[in-house]
């Protein structure tokens, strides 16, 4: 089995808990103290608190140390994290032929090995700057992005390719230049 980074471990075995869990999503409407927790889940403050401070350590709900009185707020980009982390688990565990390219076509293992070293968390940790990887990159995000042969208008080209790195014009003009994508009037589209 994979190592399993110890944050993730500690926010897991937090969640584990099912009253843990409740005290989580109360957190989740908004700020709340441990007082009004324990009166809308109907459970003991004492517990809570408990419940709270475990929350808290595995930074899972924040309060504010200026105000504690303010109350508790569940972290939802901790959470976030957590499931991209989840999701790069099952990535890098599954079988190389479970990567697809178009059509559902599994893509070549050399292949597979350049795209998982430059996506970190489903994200593009760099271009690359060799041609060669940066063309299966490119094609790699052009089929996750624009699967479909239809127009994209340049905002949602820029929306799709900002999920996966914030230099969504150095992505637009590789996907031109290397014939994958065609730009005609600010619209964006597969070749023919």
């Amino acid at each position: 089995m994979r190592d399993v980074d110890h944050d993730l471990l500690v926010a897991l075995k937090a969640l584990a808990d099912p009253n843990r869990l409740r005290v989580a999503a109360a957190c989740a409407d908004g700020p709340r103290t441990a007082s009004q927790i324990a009166a809308e889940l109907r459970m003991a403050e004492p517990a809570v608190r408990r419940h709270l401070d475990r929350l808290q350590a595995a930074g899972l709900v924040s309060s504010s140390p200026a105000d504690p009185a303010a109350g508790y707020t569940l972290q939802v980009a901790a959470l976030h994290g957590m499931g991209r982390r989840l999701g790069a688990i099952e990535a890098q565990d599954a079988p190389v032929s479970d990567a697809l390219g178009p059509a559902g076509a599994s893509l070549p293992p050399d292949e597979v090995r350049v795209i998982r070293g430059y996506l970190r968390d489903d994200r593009l940790s760099t271009i690359p700057s060799q041609e060669k990887k940066r063309l299966i990159v490119i094609r790699y995000l052009r089929d996750r992005c624009f699967p479909d042969d239809r127009p994209y208008p340049e905002k949602e080209v820029n929306q799709r390719l900002a999920l996966f790195h914030p230099d969504v014009a150095t992505l637009r003009r590789a996907m031109v230049d290397e014939g994958l994508m065609v730009r005609a009037n600010g619209v964006y589209r597969r070749p023919a």
